[in-house]
């Protein structure tokens, strides 16, 4: 019954996914925003939720220290997943492009936009992760912490949102749910705002519906099979929570909207770096503290910077980025899960 859960749940996902795509880049033109908003400001924000409620409703509604920590777990595994795991599905799909007859190793990017997005969320992950080695009992500074990350996300949307429009893209698909709408034949040309907006509700209600119902699944099959809640928080969970994002990365890295496919992502980081960690921050403020017991979920915020580094900075110094350098991700992924399970058997001090 769990496995034919998961399924059902991939699939609404999927389904999901596919109106998400397709109904952001509608409402992308219309709105007249540029391709690295889209990408990285409204996909990158509504893939996110998913991932989002956990922590909110493990610190905000849970009780207890036990609570806060499967938050944590989730806020620190988050950008993880997205540094390393999902850079090495957006990679394979690109390796699994180029067997196509027009298809090509190196992303058609524009490597200005990631290169912003990267920045910040170095800047900003890091400056979180700095604030974690005070100590537990200091609140106040972490609080102002937060007030400067959200700050400084609200500062990098600004900028997105400022950036002219380009030219309509010509590739434009029509709107999955134009044929409903009751103006006529014309709609499934240009279809009305509030008809992409009602195609955006479902979709949204799709991923995170689907995506509520595939981490409860993975909870349960975890759990009947004895794997530990730091695990799971910080490793499975996210696993499930990150699928939107690599969905959409992979349908349009398919189309070819390469610069959306990794705006997708790196957005979701800058925005999983900022807005969870503030409410660890404000509400959790002794958990977020690497102690004895936290230093090995905290490495995995070290590998998510380090997986960025090796796979973006490459490309900030010479503008091009190959499928093959995210593959980087899954190894580094590896690396942490073998940290974990080390830690768990006993094998190093946790």
């Amino acid at each position: 019954m769990t496995i034919l859960l998961l399924l059902g749940a991939f699939a609404v996902i999927l389904v999901g996914a596919e109106l998400f795509t397709n109904a952001v880049e509608w409402l992308g033109h219309q709105l007249g925003l540029a391709e690295g908003a889209v990408g990285s400001v409204l996909a990158a924000v509504g893939t996110a939720l998913p991932e989002t409620m956990i922590p909110l409703v493990a610190i905000v509604f849970g009780a207890g220290s036990r609570s806060d920590a499967v938050g944590i777990g989730a806020i620190l595994g988050a950008p993880f997943m997205l540094a390393t795991l999902a850079m090495f599905v957006t990679g394979l799909a690109v390796i699994v492009r180029v067997r196509r007859p027009e298809g090509r190793a190196q992303l058609a990017i524009d490597p200005l936009i990631l290169g912003h997005d990267i920045r910040v969320f170095g800047l900003t992950y890091g400056f979180a992760i700095s604030v974690a080695f005070l100590p537990a009992d200091l609140a106040l500074p972490r609080w102002l912490a937060a007030i400067v990350l959200i700050g400084a996300y609200g500062w990098y949307v600004r900028g997105h949102l400022r950036v002219e429009a380009g030219e309509a893209p010509a590739d434009l698909a029509p709107l999955r749910l134009g044929r409903f709408d009751r103006v006529g034949s014309a709609a499934l040309a240009a279809p009305r705002r509030r008809i992409v907006v009602i195609q955006l509700g479902v979709a949204l209600a799709a991923i995170i519906g689907g995506a509520v119902v595939f981490v409860s699944a993975v909870e349960t099959l975890a759990r009947s099979i004895g794997l530990d809640e730091t695990l799971l928080s910080l490793v499975i969970a996210p696993i499930a929570t990150e699928l939107p994002e690599k969905l959409n990365s992979v349908i349009w890295i398919r189309r070819g909207k390469d610069t959306l496919a990794l705006g997708n992502i790196t957005g979701a980081m800058v925005f999983q770096a900022a807005i969870p960690t503030s409410i660890a921050l404000v509400f959790a403020s002794s958990q977020w503290s690497i102690g004895a017991g936290s230093w090995v979920a905290f490495a995995s915020a070290g590998v998510a910077l380090a997986s960025t580094a090796l796979i973006f900075i490459p490309m900030i110094r010479t503008g091009r980025l190959h499928g093959q350098r995210m593959l980087v991700g899954g190894a580094l992924y590896l690396v942490q899960l073998g940290l974990v399970v080390a830690s768990l058997s006993g094998a190093i001090a946790a």
